[in-house]
């Protein structure tokens, strides 16, 4: 029994369906007797209605639901009286509109045959302007069309002249990557050689003095009565240059393999460098090449790396060609300047590392000519250079800047004042502890 669940629900319906029989009796004419028996209805409804729901409330479900259905079968028949005399004025309605509607569209016919014939004249008038459009379009399209044709000939004999250009622009610039690759390998060579000459002449002078030393043991040997003590004393110098020869060796053995591992192909893969020993190696390096060029020069060299610098994930070849450039032109400025000093200056160039949080610092100072403020935003751009024609192409800090900042997300910055001082910044990412 879902009764008392909507009964709300059905009384608004009931009231509804009463007011619309209410409303047909009124409007349309209906006999007496059909109203007595359409009201017998109603009270046999709300009879069988309230009696289903007495007996639901008692829990006599059997009587409640003979009485719905009772009830049910009065609403019904309400309904479709309802219905029926609903439908009747309907149909008359329906009539009458039909008749009205053939009226009005006989009056719209011949609106339409009306504005047929006028628009038939406007439509005469709009065709001769459209010829007449027409005619001026096309002309104008001609003229346009061969304009466009023109200029996109022009266009593809501009593009071809860029391409050739961008051309030959890549292939110069490819040449002066390599030009500055090659300078930086020269530079790298005079330090390397600087470096190597040291422990050579260390070899040569101990294995001279050794064959010396030799020699006078021969000779003791010969001699009578023999002097034990002398002998024992020639071969401990001779045993003690040996030991100064190879230890001389393996430095110069080092430092071959590092010239040998600056020169190998990159293959682009990171591995972790040591950066302390990296800067102390390539600061030498670029030192000694610059005395290589001048035997005159001299500097003071101070570093002070930090003990906590750890490692970094880098390409040792790139961050080696970073180091050498910075260098190289921090020991310029300072033998730019001393040229235009001869006495009382000093040149210094201070290389330092830190560590600050999950970065590492390197930074490179020089007491040298420093750059203009007006130059300053210029220095980082491809072949721009303050030195004189044919001793830079202007690519060492421009391929650094990009190596740096692109290449690990680091940063490279520069701070300086004309005449004073430079210094070079640069940030790498640490290699986690």
């Amino acid at each position: 029994m879902q009764e008392p669940m909507h009964g709300h629900d059905i009384r608004v319906e009931l009231r509804r369906m009463d007011h619309w029989l209410d409303t047909l009796l009124v409007r349309e004419p209906t006999p007496p007797q059909v109203v007595r028996q359409l009201a017998a209805r109603r009270k046999r409804r709300d009879s069988s209605q309230a009696l289903s729901q007495a007996y639901a409330k008692e829990g006599d479900y059997a009587r409640a639901y003979r009485y719905f259905l009772q009830y049910s079968a009065y609403k019904d028949s309400l309904t479709m009286e309802g219905t029926t005399r609903r439908l009747a004025a309907l149909e008359y309605k329906q009539n009458l509109l039909k008749k009205e509607a053939q009226i009005q569209q006989l009056n719209r016919q011949r609106r339409v045959r009306e504005q047929v014939a006028r628009r038939q004249q406007q439509f005469v008038v709009a065709l001769v302007a459209c010829v007449a459009l027409l005619a001026g379009v096309a002309f104008v399209l001609i003229r346009t069309n061969r304009a466009r044709q023109l200029a996109n000939h022009q266009l593809r004999e501009q593009k071809e002249t860029l391409q050739h250009t961008l051309t030959e622009l890549k292939a110069t610039q490819n040449q002066l990557i390599q030009s500055e690759k090659m300078a930086s390998l020269g530079e790298l060579t005079a330090g390397i050689a600087h470096e190597i000459q040291n422990p050579l002449n260390f070899v040569n002078n101990f294995s001279e003095v050794s064959n010396e030393l030799v020699a006078e043991l021969r000779e003791c040997q010969h001699q009578q009565p023999r002097d034990p003590e002398l002998e024992q004393e020639l071969l401990a110098d001779v045993q003690q240059n040996l030991k100064k020869i190879s230890e001389h060796g393996s430095r110069a053995s080092a430092i071959v393999r590092g010239m040998l591992e600056h020169a190998r192909t990159s293959t682009g893969q990171k591995e972790s460098v040591d950066l302390n020993a990296l800067t102390e190696e390539y600061t030498q390096l670029a030192y000694h090449g610059a005395r290589a060029k001048d035997q005159t020069f001299e500097a003071r060299l101070t570093t002070n790396l930090d003990p906590r610098l750890g490692r970094v994930l880098a390409v040792p070849q790139e961050v080696s060609r970073v180091l050498l450039n910075v260098l190289s032109n921090a020991f310029y400025a300072v033998q730019k300047k001393q040229e235009g000093h001869p006495t009382g200056y000093q040149p210094e160039v201070s290389v330092s590392t830190k560590r600050t949080g999950q970065q590492v610092e390197i930074h490179v100072r020089d007491n040298g000519i420093g750059v203009p403020t007006s130059l300053k935003q210029k220095v980082f751009q491809p072949f721009f250079t303050t030195k004189p024609a044919g001793e830079g192409t202007g690519l060492g800090l421009s391929l650094s800047y990009d190596i740096i900042t692109k290449g690990y997300g680091g940063t490279f910055t520069l701070e300086s004042e004309e005449g004073q001082f430079t210094e070079l910044t640069l940030t790498l990412p640490a290699v986690a502890a």
